[in-house]
């Protein structure tokens, strides 16, 4: 935990980049969801 070399902190840095990507993802694709729902009706 306590390891403050360059390498752990990149590592740390892009495990929440990904987690960020995919909730963004999540999203996104909820909002084309609602997006097409309401060009149907």
């Amino acid at each position: 935990m306590g390891d403050k070399s360059p390498k752990s902190i990149g590592k740390q840095a892009s495990q929440k980049q990904t987690q960020n990507d995919k909730s963004n993802r999540r999203k996104q694709e909820e909002v084309f969801a609602k997006q097409s729902k309401n060009k149907k009706t």
